[in-house]
C-alpha cells in the first residue's frame, strides 16, 4: 500500500476552511480575485470536492497569465484534483510540470516543493524511470542549495519514497530520517507536526515489507505521540501494527487492533480504504492458520470496502487475497476469475502482489489440470520474481526478503509437481510425502556439507605442509648466504694474520727490529680490526636469522669506505684507495652494503696475490640521476665465463668457485641494485655497483 504515505502527507498540508465559490465582479483588480479564488480552491481542496476544484483551477489558471506566482498554485490545485479523481495521471502530470516550471521562474520554494513532492509519485505510477530518474537529481540540486527547513523536510521525505518505491530500503530509511529531523526544526506550532508521525509511520511500513516486524513496532509506537490528533493517520498506524502483530501471531493484539480500527472517524474514502486494508490482515492471518472458513469471511469484507473505497490499488489488494482464499477453499475457477481481476494494474501498484497473483494463478490452472494455462503463468511469475529477487540482494538490508522469495519459488514448483501426479490423494498424504521430501534434501545436504568441509581441511593441511616446505627451503638459503659471508669476510683477515704469523717464525732473520715492531703493529691493528669484523657480522647475522631482509637509512659511502680500509688494513704489497669527491649518501641497507664491499674487496685482494704492485681503486659518484660505486684492480683479468654465478642461479658454486658472486647478486638484489662486470685479460678487472 504504497499510495498511502503520499495521501497522508497531502491530506495533512493542505487542510483549510471552507467557504462558498466567490462572485469574482465584487472585486476591482485582478490580485483580489486571485486572492479571493485561492482561498475558495484551498477550500475545495480541503474537502475533497475534485470536480468543483478542476473548474475553479481552470479559472485561475486564466485569470493569472502573467502572475506566474499564482499560475503555479492554480496548476498544482488542478493537478492534485485530477490525481485523486479517479487516479487521472496524465492529466495530473501536465499541471504538476507546469506548477513546477513556473515555481522555478518566481522561485516559490514552497509550490516548488509541492510539485516535485508529487511528480515523484506520478512518475513512480505511470512507470516514467528515466523521468523519475532526473527529477531526482534535480531534486538532490534543490536540497544542495535550498536554506528552507520546510523544503528540506518535504524533499528529503520524496527522495526517501522514491528508493521505497524501487525496493532500497537501506537509501528510504536513511532520507526518511533526515526528513523526520528537519520536520522537527519547524515551527512548532504549524498544524503539520502529525508529517512527523506519518514519517514514522512509512519507515514502519519499509520494516514491515523486509518483515522486521519488531522494528516496524518500534517505529509505530515512536509515532504515536505525533499522530494522536489525527484519526486518519492513527488509523493507519493501527493497520500496520495489526499486520505486524498477524505475522507475529498474537490473537489478543491481532483483535485489539482489529476493533480499534473501526473506531476511528475518518472520511468516507479513508475509512473504507482503513477497513479494506484490515480485513486483507484478518483474512491472510486466517489463511495462514489454515482456518480456510474464517480468512474467507474477512477476505469478502476487503473486497467490499475496497470496492467502496474507489482506490484501485487497495481493491487489488483486496481481490488478491480472496483469490488466493478461493484457491485455498479448492473454488479454482472463480479463484482465477478474481485473480485475473486483480492482475489488470497489479504491475503498476506493486510487483510483489502481482508475483503473487501469477503463482496463484499457475497453481489454480494446474489443479483443474489445464498445464498449458498453469505453465503460461508459471513462466510470468517465475520471470518477475527473479527480478524482484535481484532488486532485493542488491540490498544487504533485504537478504532475509531474498531467501523467502527462493523459498516461496521453490515450494511452488513441488506443489505444481505434486498435483500432476497424485492429484487424488489427500492432503495428508501430501504434507507427508512434502516431509519425507525435505528430510531427503537435508540429509543430502548435510552430506554434501561435510563432504565440503573435509574436501576445505584437506586443502588447509596442504597449504600448511606448502608453507612449512616454503620456510625450510628459505631457512637453507639463509644458512648458505651466512656460510658466505663468513667465508668472504672472515678467510681474508684471517689469511693475512697466519701470514705474518709464519714470516716472523719461519724467517726470523730476515727481519730487522724496526720491521719486527711494525709487524706486530700490523698484526695487532689486524686482529683488533678482524675481532671488530666478527662482532659485527655475527651480531647482524643473529639480528637477520629470523628474517633476512633488508633496513634501509641514509648511510654516507666514507663510513662504508673507512670500515672496508680497516677491513684490509693488513693487507701488505697491494695500494688500496677510495674516491669519493662528492661527499655522496646512500639510502640503503648498511650491513648488506658491507658485506658486498668486502666480498668485492676480498676478491681483488685475492685476484693480486701474485702481483708486486697491486692497486685496487674504489670511486663513488653521480652519473645521470644514478649512484654508482665501482672497484678496479689491475690483476691479470678474467673472461666472463669465470663471472657467471653473478647471474646464473644454476651455476654449480662451492666455497671456492663462485658462491661469493651468488652471495653478492642475492645481496645487491635485495637492496634494489645492479653489479656489472668489465674485465679483460692482463689488464684487470672492473666492478660497478649501480643504485
Amino acid at each position: 500500500m504504497k499510495k498511502a504515505g503520499f495521501l497522508i502527507l497531502l491530506f495533512i498540508t493542505v487542510s483549510v476552511f471552507g467557504q462558498q465559490e466567490p462572485d469574482l465582479a465584487k472585486y476591482k483588480t485582478t490580485i483580489q480575485k486571485l486572492d479571493v479564488l485561492l482561498t475558495y480552491t484551498k477550500s475545495l481542496l480541503d474537502k475533497e470536492e475534485y470536480s468543483k476544484l478542476i473548474i475553479a483551477s481552470q479559472k485561475g489558471i486564466a485569470l493569472s497569465k502573467n502572475y506566474h506566482k499564482y499560475l503555479s498554485t492554480f496548476y498544482l490545485h488542478q493537478g492534485i484534483a485530477y490525481e485523486f479523481s479517479n487516479n487521472q495521471y496524465k492529466k495530473a502530470l501536465i499541471n504538476y510540470e507546469n506548477a513546477l516550471k513556473y515555481a522555478q521562474k518566481v522561485r516559490h520554494i514552497e509550490n516548488q516543493t509541492s510539485s516535485l513532492m508529487r511528480l515523484n509519485y506520478i512518475y513512480y505510477s505511470l512507470n516514467e524511470n528515466r523521468k523519475g530518474k532526473a527529477l531526482i537529481e534535480t531534486i538532490k540540486k534543490v536540497l544542495d542549495t535550498t536554506k528552507s527547513n520546510y523544503a528540506r523536510a518535504v524533499l528529503y521525505g520524496s527522495l526517501g519514497e522514491y528508493y521505497l518505491n524501487t525496493s532500497e530500503y537501506e537509501n528510504f530509511i536513511g532520507y526518511q530520517l533526515k526528513a523526520i529531523n528537519y520536520k522537527k526544526q519547524l515551527d512548532k506550532n504549524e498544524p503539520n507536526t502529525e508529517n512527523i508521525g506519518v514519517s514514522y509511520c512509512q519507515i514502519a511500513s519499509a520494516y514491515v515489507k523486509m518483515k522486521q516486524f519488531d522494528k516496524a513496532i518500534e517505529y509505530l509506537n515512536e509515532s504515536k505521540p505525533y499522530i494522536k490528533t489525527s484519526p486518519y493517520v492513527s488509523a493507519f498506524s493501527c493497520n500496520y501494527l495489526l499486520q505486524c502483530y498477524a505475522a507475529k501471531k498474537q490473537p489478543d493484539s491481532i483483535k485489539k487492533y482489529y476493533k480499534l480500527i473501526y473506531t476511528f472517524p475518518t472520511a468516507k474514502d479513508s475509512l473504507f480504504l482503513n477497513l479494506s486494508f484490515a480485513n486483507q490482515s484478518m483474512s491472510k492471518y486466517y489463511a495462514d492458520e489454515g482456518q480456510v472458513n474464517k480468512a474467507y469471511h474477512y477476505a469478502k469484507k476487503a473486497v467490499l470496502f475496497g470496492q467502496k473505497s474507489t482506490d484501485e490499488e487497495i481493491l487489488m489488494e483486496a481481490n488478491t487475497i480472496m483469490g488466493r482464499v478461493l484457491y485455498e477453499k479448492g473454488d479454482y475457477k472463480n479463484a482465477i476469475k478474481t485473480l485475473k481481476e486483480a492482475s489488470k494494474d497489479a504491475l503498476n501498484y506493486d510487483k510483489e502482489f502481482f508475483v503473487i497473483i501469477n503463482q496463484k494463478l499457475s497453481q489454480s490452472y494446474a489443479s483443474l489440470g489445464l498445464w498449458k494455462e498453469a505453465f503460461y503463468y508459471k513462466e510470468i511469475y517465475s520471470k518477475y520474481n527473479d527480478e524482484m529477487m535481484q532488486e532485493s540482494a542488491k540490498q544487504s538490508i533485504a537478504n532475509a526478503e531474498a531467501r523467502y522469495q527462493n523459498k516461496t519459488k521453490g515450494q511452488e514448483i513441488k506443489n505444481l509437481s505434486a498435483q500432476n501426479t497424485i492429484k487424488n490423494i489427500q492432503i495428508e498424504d501430501a504434507r507427508e510425502q512434502r516431509l519425507f521430501l525435505i528430510s531427503g534434501i537435508l540429509l543430502v545436504g548435510i552430506i554434501g556439507l561435510l563432504l565440503f568441509r573435509q574436501n576445505q581441511n584437506r586443502k588447509k593441511t596442504n597449504e600448511k605442509l606448502q608453507l612449512l616446505n616454503q620456510e625450510l627451503d628459505e631457512a637453507n638459503k639463509i644458512k648458505a648466504r651466512f656460510f658466505g659471508i663468513l667465508n668472504h669476510d672472515l678467510r681474508s683477515p684471517i689469511s693475512n694474520l697466519i701470514h705474518f704469523l709464519h714470516l716472523q717464525k719461519e724467517n726470523p732473520e730476515l727481519i730487522d727490529e724496526e720491521t719486527a715492531l711494525r709487524m706486530q703493529a700490523k698484526i695487532i691493528s689486524g686482529a683488533e680490526n678482524l675481532l671488530s669484523s666478527m662482532e659485527d657480522i655475527l651480531l647482524w647475522s643473529k639480528g637477520q636469522m629470523e628474517n633476512f631482509k633488508p633496513h634501509f637509512k641514509n648511510i654516507p659511502v666514507e663510513v662504508i669506505f673507512e670500515d672496508t680500509k680497516k677491513h684490509f688494513s693488513a693487507v701488505e704489497n697491494i695500494e688500496i684507495s677510495f674516491e669519493n669527491s662528492e661527499n655522496i649518501i646512500l639510502n640503503t641497507d648498511e650491513n648488506y652494503l658491507k658485506t658486498i664491499i668486502r666480498n668485492l674487496t676480498g676478491n681483488a685482494v685475492k685476484a693480486l696475490d701474485k702481483n708486486k704492485n697491486g692497486k685496487i681503486i674504489w670511486k663513488a659518484w653521480q652519473e645521470h640521476n644514478q649512484t654508482l660505486l665501482s672497484i678496479t684492480d689491475n690483476g691479470p683479468g678474467e673472461s666472463l665465463e669465470k663471472f657467471k654465478a653473478l647471474y646464473d642461479d644454476s651455476e654449480v658454486i662451492g666455497i671456492k668457485s663462485g658462491l661469493g658472486l651468488h652471495l653478492i647478486r642475492d645481496l645487491a638484489t635485495a637492496i634494489n641494485c645492479k653489479i656489472e662486470v668489465d674485465s679483460k685479460p692482463n689488464f684487470g678487472t672492473t666492478f660497478t655497483i649501480l643504485f
